[in-house]
């Protein structure tokens, strides 16, 4: 490590599932317990203490360690968005069931999810980045060598049949209550607190639940349709971000 002689800036992404789930109405923050009652978030919660004791260890004005390097770590989830055929996940497998004219199963109508456009956390990935690249007072890369939560406004925390219901606004189709007593345990309540992340980095969404929704679903219908490529269609809605965030 000490032959690092040039900035290297890190940013791990885990989830906003490492939390130790209460399922309850207020947000998770960064200084709140991990935990998981499943392998996923058991696994990620781990990730998590396993990077910050690289951190600790490895990244300072020590003998030990090396100042080129830091290490900061983002939590998001359920980011939502063009491009994404993913097995057992709510969107694709909406659009898969519309495009073939079939209702949409739905295995857990009523967990609440903090819905958002992947662009969303990206954009904050991005800022994170740059500030710990750029910061040279060991104070503040103290501060920004750390967690981070990356989530929707509240309004956006919604039910997995309200995702639904918002889909066949603009791509007609139905659903279906598919829920197993059996599967595996899911969370049924998951929020995060952004305050963090605006404070320190400037960082809101932009998109808000509505739009999100439209701007997903709108993709899929266009590279369906052939009216755009798949890059096409991504590079629009880069640049409609892009515009929003600049305003």
């Amino acid at each position: 490590l000490k032959k690092l002689k040039k900035k290297c800036t890190i940013i791990m992404i885990t989830t906003d599932k490492v939390y130790e789930n209460k399922e309850w109405e207020f947000g998770y923050r960064e200084n709140d317990p991990l935990g998981g009652n499943d392998p996923y978030s058991a696994s990620k919660a781990g990730a998590e203490i396993a990077i910050g004791s690289w951190r600790k260890s490895f990244c300072g004005s020590e003998l030990h360690q090396t100042d080129y390097l830091s290490i900061a770590t983002a939590r998001s989830g359920n980011v939502i968005g063009g491009g994404d055929w993913a097995e057992n996940r709510i969107v694709p497998d909406s659009i898969k069931s519309l495009i073939n004219k079939l209702p949409i199963p739905v295995r857990n109508p009523s967990a609440t999810r903090p819905w958002q456009h992947v662009l969303e956390p990206l954009n904050g990935y991005m800022k994170l980045a740059e500030l710990i690249y750029k910061s040279n007072l060991i104070t503040e890369k103290n501060s920004l060598c750390s967690a981070f939560n990356f989530g929707p406004s509240q309004e956006s925390n919604k039910k997995v049949s309200v995702l639904i219901e918002e889909i066949i606004k603009f791509w007609d189709g139905t659903w279906v209550n598919d829920a197993n007593p059996q599967a595996l345990k899911e969370a049924n309540l998951l929020h995060l607190q952004t305050d963090k992340a605006y404070h320190l980095l400037g960082w809101t969404p932009k998109w808000d639940f509505h739009t999100t929704i439209e701007k997903t679903v709108l993709w899929y219908e266009k590279v369906h349709k052939n009216l755009n490529t798949p890059k096409e269609a991504c590079l629009e809605d880069i640049e409609s971000y892009c515009n929003l965030s600049l305003k």
